[in-house]
C-alpha cells in the first residue's frame, strides 16, 4: 500500500491554477459573446462539473485515503444543496432588476469569481480559528442549529435591494447610470465614470453569497477541519452554481419544500457538531461521534425526501387545476 501524500503549497497552487484555467476557458472560449443559456446547455455543464468533482474525489482515495474522499463528497453535497437556496434568491434579484437572460451568465461568472476569493479567506480564517481554539466548533454548531430553525420562518418571496447596505454604500459613493447598458458594469457619460444597474446586481449577488457562506462553511467544518478538503469541495460546488442556476431557476415550484429540507440539514449538522467530542478528549456520556458516511447518508436522505415531496405536491396541484 502506498504512503499517503502530504498536501503542500504546490498542491494548492496547482488546484487554483486549474480553476483559473477553467474559468478563463469558460469566459474566453465558451461564452465569449453574451447569449441565453438554454436548459440543455446548462444541464450538460452541471453534469460536467459534477463528474469532475467525482473524479477529484476518486483521485483522493489513493492519494489521501478513502476517509478524505468521503469527506470531500459530503462537503460537496452540503455546499451544493445550500447553493440551491441561493439560486432562487439570485433568480429573484434578476427578476427585480429585469436582467436580460443573455447577460445573466456574465453576472454569475464574476459573482462566482468573487465568491471564490471571499470563501478562500473565510475558510483560511475558520481553519486557523479552529486549530487554535477547537471549542469554536461548538459555537459553529449552535449557530447552525439556530440558523436552521430560523430558516423555517424566513420569507424569500421578495427582495428589497434598496435596503441592502452594500447597495446603499454604492449609491452613496458612486454615481449610477440610468437605463440599460448591455453587459457593462461601468460606463463613462460626459467624461464621468458611473456604475450601471448590472453592477448593482453583481454587488447583490456577491453579498447574497457571503450570507449563504456563513451557513455553508461552518457546516462543512462539521464534516472535516482539513482546509484543503473544505476549500476544494466549496470550489467545485461554486463552479457548478452557474449552470445549476439555469437548470433550476425556471423550476422553483418543484422545490417548494427544499427550504424545509435545508433547515433540517443545518439542524442535523449543528447537532452533530454539538455532540461530537473534541480531538484528544474522551467522549462523555452526552457526546456522540457520528461518522462521515452516516452523515452523508442522512443528508442525502433528507434532501431527496424534500425534493421528491416537492415534485409530487407540484404535480398533484397542477393536475387538480386542469
Amino acid at each position: 500500500m502506498f504512503a499517503l501524500i502530504q498536501i503542500t503549497p504546490l498542491h494548492w497552487a496547482g488546484f487554483i491554477a486549474c480553476v483559473l484555467f477553467f474559468l478563463a476557458l469558460d469566459l474566453g472560449v465558451f461564452n465569449r459573446t453574451a447569449h441565453v443559456v438554454k436548459f440543455k446547455e446548462a444541464l450538460t455543464w452541471s453534469i460536467v462539473w459534477c463528474v469532475l468533482a467525482m473524479i477529484f474525489a476518486a483521485a483522493l482515495i489513493p492519494l489521501r485515503g478513502r476517509e478524505e474522499a468521503v469527506e470531500f463528497v459530503t462537503g460537496y453535497i452540503i455546499e451544493l444543496s445550500l447553493s440551491m437556496d441561493n439560486v432562487f434568491v439570485i433568480a429573484l434579484i434578476f427578476a427585480f432588476f429585469r436582467v436580460e437572460q443573455k447577460f445573466q451568465h456574465r453576472v454569475l461568472f464574476w459573482g462566482i469569481l468573487g465568491a471564490l476569493l471571499m470563501r478562500g479567506v473565510m475558510i483560511g480564517a475558520g481553519a486557523a480559528l479552529i486549530q487554535r481554539f477547537e471549542w469554536t466548533l461548538y459555537l459553529f454548531g449552535a449557530f447552525l442549529v439556530f440558523t436552521g430553525i430560523k430558516m423555517l420562518f424566513t420569507d424569500d418571496e421578495g427582495v428589497e435591494p434598496e435596503k441592502n447596505p452594500v447597495v446603499k454604500l454604492a449609491r452613496k459613493w458612486f454615481p449610477i447610470a440610468e437605463g440599460t447598458h448591455n453587459e457593462k458594469f461601468f460606463v463613462r457619460i460626459n467624461g464621468k465614470k458611473m456604475l450601471t444597474a448590472l453592477a448593482l446586481v453583481l454587488l447583490l449577488v456577491e453579498t447574497t453569497d457571503l450570507i449563504f457562506a456563513l451557513d455553508s462553511i461552518p457546516a462543512i467544518f462539521a464534516v472535516t477541519t482539513k482546509p484543503f478538503i473544505v476549500f476544494t469541495s466549496n470550489v467545485f460546488a461554486i463552479l457548478g452554481l452557474r449552470s445549476l442556476y439555469f437548470v433550476l431557476a425556471g423550476a422553483i415550484d418543484y422545490f417548494r419544500y427544499l427550504k424545509i429540507g435545508l433547515s433540517v440539514v443545518l439542524v442535523f449538522i449543528g447537532t452533530k457538531m454539538l455532540l461530537a467530542p473534541l480531538h484528544g478528549h474522551e467522549p462523555q456520556w452526552f457526546q456522540v461521534e457520528i461518522s462521515t458516511v452516516i452523515s452523508l447518508l442522512v443528508i442525502a436522505a433528507i434532501l431527496t425526501t424534500a425534493i421528491l415531496s416537492s415534485i409530487i405536491a407540484t404535480k398533484r396541484e397542477r393536475k387538480l387545476k386542469k
